[in-house]
């Protein structure tokens, strides 16, 4: 089992910045990659970033060049720095961890890009 608790969302003009937290315990060892999704109202949960355990990193299209993914493996938090923020970028983000194929969800913190 793990338990995941991500932080850091809230509320920022379109072009400002967040950094979101992601503090995973449990079965911390058995964790190959963590990763931070999102939801938006009326849409289908996608993923944003994803980092495993050998450094390798995915991005979606839409947040390339602008959002930044960190692992710090001593402190098992997993970070996903947000740049030039844009109205789009609007949704509940969603820390994931994945254990053997086995998907494991933070409770979601909401982010909102607004003037």
């Amino acid at each position: 089992q793990v338990q995941l608790v991500e932080s850091g969302g809230g509320l920022v003009q379109p072009g400002g910045s967040l950094r979101l937290s992601c503090a995973a315990s449990g079965s911390i060892f058995s964790i190959y990659t963590m990763g931070w999704y999102r939801q938006a109202p009326g849409k289908q949960r996608e993923l944003v970033a994803a980092i495993t355990n050998g450094g390798s990193i995915n991005y979606a299209d839409s947040v390339k060049g602008r959002f930044t993914i960190t692992r710090d493996f001593a402190k098992n938090t997993v970070y996903l720095q947000t740049n030039s923020l844009k109205p789009e970028d609007t949704a509940v983000y969603y820390c994931n961890a994945q254990v053997r194929g086995v998907d494991y969800w933070g409770q979601g913190t909401q982010v909102t890009v607004s003037s």
